[in-house]
């Protein structure tokens, strides 16, 4: 096919879509004339039977918007469980997927990379973040037989993040009190901090895969998983 070609069958093409909404242009002022001079019983009719489509159509626009599907996600500590989830905890699965997938919190640091100073600081980030997210959003619906997007959620903030946070923030903030000017290596506790760290980062990864999954993310684990280490 000539250059020639493709463009002469663009042109054709575009000059149908004109037609076409010339056309549609037409019989819609045609329609709306021919109602403005119907009265009576008549316009009674008309006006229900739009009255009733536009129904129909916001119901369905509704429907769509609040249907459920079942998700088994995997929840660290507990077992397989099954979520349901609609279009909004999709929005708000998306979101807190992206914040665990791009934080310390599932990308590991090594023994000699980074400090655990940044390490906690962005994990209570995380925390912070994941509790406004849920007090900003409207509850899910109750549904028997499955949990919701807020139970993963809290789950993680309560299991996870919570415990860790209140063991190993304020023995490392005690430290740095005594011995402002020492480096954190010089910390007693370095290595079993650490070590605990790199648990919780374990667990939050299944997390992070939960959201996505819950959110409808293609291949996650591509995302999670990928060279990118952001803090």
């Amino acid at each position: 096919m000539t250059w020639w070609t493709t463009l002469r069958n663009g042109a054709r093409l575009h000059g149908l879509r004109l037609l076409a909404a010339m056309v549609v242009g037409a019989a819609t002022g045609q329609a709306v004339f021919s109602v403005t001079r119907v009265s009576g019983r008549s316009l009674f009719v008309i006006t229900g039977g739009l009255a009733g489509l536009l129904a129909v159509v916001i119901l369905q626009v509704y429907g769509r918007a609040a249907r459920l599907s079942a998700v088994t996600v995997r929840v660290p500590q507990v077992s397989e469980l099954t979520f349901v989830v609609n279009n909004d905890s999709r929005q708000m699965a998306w979101h807190l997927f992206v914040e665990t997938s791009t934080r310390v919190s599932t990308q590991p640091l090594s023994q000699d990379e980074g400090l655990l100073r940044e390490a906690l600081s962005s994990l209570h980030g995380l925390f912070a973040t994941t509790r406004e997210t849920l007090k900003a959003g409207r509850p899910s619906r109750a549904v028997v037989g499955g949990h919701t997007v807020e139970y993963l959620a809290i789950t993680m903030l309560n299991h996870e993040l919570r415990p860790f946070l209140s063991t190993w923030h304020p023995r490392l903030h005690a430290h740095e009190q005594a011995r402002p000017d020492a480096p954190e290596a010089s910390w007693p506790d370095t290595a079993a901090c650490r070590a605990a760290l790199l648990t919780v980062q374990g667990n939050l990864h299944e997390y992070a895969l939960g959201f996505a999954r819950l959110a409808g993310v293609h291949a996650p684990e591509t995302l999670v998983n990928g060279p990118g280490r952001l803090s």
